[in-house]
């Protein structure tokens, strides 16, 4: 339960007149739980929408459209909010999100079905990164990490009940259920959002960067295909994936260009001037953010799938079955932001979970098929502790070292950034297992026996990260970060 001081603004004056905090903060999670079931829950529904709409040559694409327009938007609603405020933005959002579910839902053929994923991915770009920024306006800064901590809770359960949940949702109502059923979660969304919250614009008049917003989201999107369909699709030296290549250098390079230049920049680069940023947000090399993202992509995918093919467990069980990781992910999550927030000592947490990932992801790649469940739950456990002192506190510290000015910006890139690399890890821990598996009969055997060593390649993932959090400094807060917005 939230503690009462958290249901005042970041002024520090009571809700009344201004936001209804504990109305508004139930809005924008619900928004959050919507954007990231909807990355997960359809994967499991595949098989009954392939056998009702045919297209089975194109199925995969009915996951993949959502995620490219999702996280290819993500970086723009940050911008969109502060020209024309949080609430404004956020509504439009979810209401594009509900009309693409709906038309999901009455789609019949495979290609409709990706046509209208696409919208409703669209609509999903706002509903991480706005209610990530718009409740670090909501509290103040002392308990900035503990709330963020909230959203890492919703993340976990998402992630790993998407696919719990869309099995019973479609054993019980059928496959176009899992897209209706958003309907009236995203209208009480809307309806608290609406009726509680009120943050003032903080960008002014300027103008948006469409430039820089439509680069980017190519960018991105070759970024992903590259990942998607190189070694697997599509030999890496064929044309497609060299062409995808070389369309991510240019309008990479274009973007640099544009944002040392327009008035208004998507992504100020001179964020990058702060050694704090340098590590959440960096320009090149491989990002902390980003590489937090692919281990959890990973984890949360292959886990379940190493779930079912060792023990002969169904989606349920396997959900089910995941609830360690979930738990600890969720319990860490909110205490060690909240202690993060009451201390402000960010780097021991943040340096502590990424060692604890790194044993985490050693242990289950020593697993073996006759490893008893309970052992396999205290090694997810351990990651579900280390992911769970990492991934919204790596949001909170980019936040506090920025201005308010800069909060909008710094957060869509920050959570952008990190579904970028949840996209890739996802795609790359695929092409590792396919590797694997090359060469071998297919069959739950070969899956179990080739997921940990799949996995192994998590650790040394998270000892780069253990090198780049080390380059933090002590403390990351900005003079005027998190002044009061309410």
């Amino acid at each position: 339960m939230v503690s009462a001081d958290l249901t005042q603004t970041a002024s520090g004056l009571p809700s009344k007149g201004g936001s209804n905090v504990p109305l508004a903060t139930a809005g924008l999670l619900i928004g959050m739980l919507l954007s990231v079931l909807d990355q997960t829950v359809v994967a499991i529904a595949l098989p009954d929408i392939a056998a009702d709409l045919g297209g089975m040559d194109a199925i995969g694409w009915v996951v993949t459209s959502y995620v490219l327009a999702s996280t290819a938007t993500g970086a723009l609603y940050g911008r969109l909010s502060d020209r024309f405020g949080r609430r404004t933005v956020f509504l439009t959002a979810v209401a594009v999100f509900v009309a693409g579910s709906a038309l999901c839902g009455l789609a019949q053929t495979v290609p409709q079905l990706i046509a209208t994923r696409t919208v409703q991915g669209i609509g999903a770009g706002a509903l991480f990164v706005l209610p990530t920024i718009a409740l670090s306006e909501l509290y103040p800064p002392r308990l900035r990490g503990r709330i963020q901590g909230f959203t890492g809770g919703v993340f976990a359960l998402a992630s790993v009940g998407g696919p719990l949940a869309g099995g019973a949702i479609t054993d019980a109502w059928g496959w176009r259920w899992i897209f209706y059923i958003n309907l009236p979660l995203g209208l009480l969304a809307m309806a608290l959002v609406a009726l509680a919250l009120r943050l003032p614009k903080t960008g002014g008049d300027g103008r948006i960067d469409l430039a820089g917003a439509v680069l980017i989201a190519g960018a991105t999107v070759s970024l992903l295909l590259v990942a998607e369909w190189g070694g697997r699709t599509y030999a890496w030296s064929s044309g497609v994936i060299l062409t995808l290549i070389a369309a991510l250098v240019v309008l990479g390079a274009l973007f640099v260009w544009r944002e040392r230049r327009a008035a208004n920049p998507l992504l100020p680069l001179r964020l990058f001037a702060d050694p704090t940023l340098r590590v959440a947000l960096p320009a090149t090399a491989l990002p902390a953010t980003a590489l937090l993202g692919a281990l959890l992509g990973g984890s949360i995918v292959y886990l379940p799938t190493y779930l079912q093919a060792t023990y002969g467990m169904g989606a349920t069980q396997a959900g089910l079955a995941l609830n360690p990781y979930v738990l600890t992910f969720m319990t860490v999550s909110s205490l060690a932001g909240a202690r993060i927030g009451a201390s402000g000592r960010f780097k021991p947490y943040l340096l502590a979970g990424s060692l604890i990932a790194v044993l985490g992801f050693a242990l289950l790649s020593l697993l073996q098929p006759d490893t008893p469940y309970v052992l396999l739950a205290v090694e997810i456990g351990v990651l579900g502790v280390g992911f769970g002192l990492l991934m919204q506190n790596l949001v909170v510290v980019a936040q506090n070292a920025v201005s308010t000015a800069d909060l909008a910006a710094t957060t869509s890139a920050a959570v952008s950034v990190r579904g970028l690399g949840l996209s890739l890890g996802v795609a790359l821990f695929g092409s590792l297992l396919t590797r694997e598996l090359q060469g071998q009969a297919p069959g739950p055997q070969a899956t179990a026996a080739a997921i940990p060593d799949v996995l192994f390649w998590g650790a040394p993932a998270a000892l780069v990260l253990v090198a780049l959090l080390a380059l933090l400094p002590r403390t990351a807060n900005h003079p005027k970060a998190g002044e009061a917005t309410a």
